[in-house]
């Protein structure tokens, strides 16, 4: 099977999974993460139990597409797209303004964090079932997030509903997003180098 082949494999069964309010074990493009459906709030709580995280630190969202935004956000910034077209390595953005997702998605001051991801496997899944996923470290909280595959204990994976086939033996050095704030102002405050 080829890497196309392999990614349609693996996009068509997450699918599946996420209709049926499921939450899967995926790689990113930065670390693997926890995900679900992000619209659907009780997928979402489930992150948050096996996680054992506090539902008052909100996850992020990815999307395939910066277009994608104007869904999800009251208004977006204009430096929004200056912004994701120069700064190469993976960035998560706290909007505010979220619209169109659960309460438990968002922040309790209304502003949500998106990832515009450059994944193959994640831009695909996204369009495959049109919405947003989840995505959070796979670790119960307060643990250090595990950087590659054969570090995510054997509790995150049976708690799943289902592991991602593919890229579980390649070691990326690749480390969580750089996050910025996007201000009222509309400039920004960088949280995560």
């Amino acid at each position: 099977m080829d890497k196309e082949e392999i990614i349609k494999r693996e996009v068509d069964k997450c699918a599946e999974v996420m209709r049926k309010s499921g939450v899967i074990l995926y790689p990113t493009d930065t670390i693997w993460g926890i995900g679900c459906d992000a619209t659907h709030a009780k997928a979402v709580d489930r992150i948050y139990k096996i996680k054992k995280r506090s539902e008052s630190k909100a996850m992020i969202i990815l999307l395939d597409d910066a277009e994608r935004l104007r869904n999800y956000l009251k208004e977006v910034p204009p430096i929004i797209f200056d912004l994701l077209e120069r700064i190469r390595k993976p960035l998560t953005v706290i909007y505010p303004g979220a619209v169109n997702l659960p309460k438990n998605v968002m922040a309790n001051d209304q502003s949500v964090a998106i990832r515009i991801v450059k994944n193959e496997f994640c831009k695909k899944l996204i369009q495959k079932i049109d919405k947003p996923l989840i995505s959070t470290s796979p670790n119960i909280a307060g643990e250090p997030a595990p950087v590659f595959f054969r570090q995510i204990s054997d509790y995150i994976k049976k708690k799943v509903d289902y592991v991602v086939e593919m890229e579980q033996d390649i070691i990326y050095d690749i480390k969580p997003s750089t996050i910025i704030r996007i201000l009222d102002d509309g400039e920004f405050e960088v949280i995560r180098e």
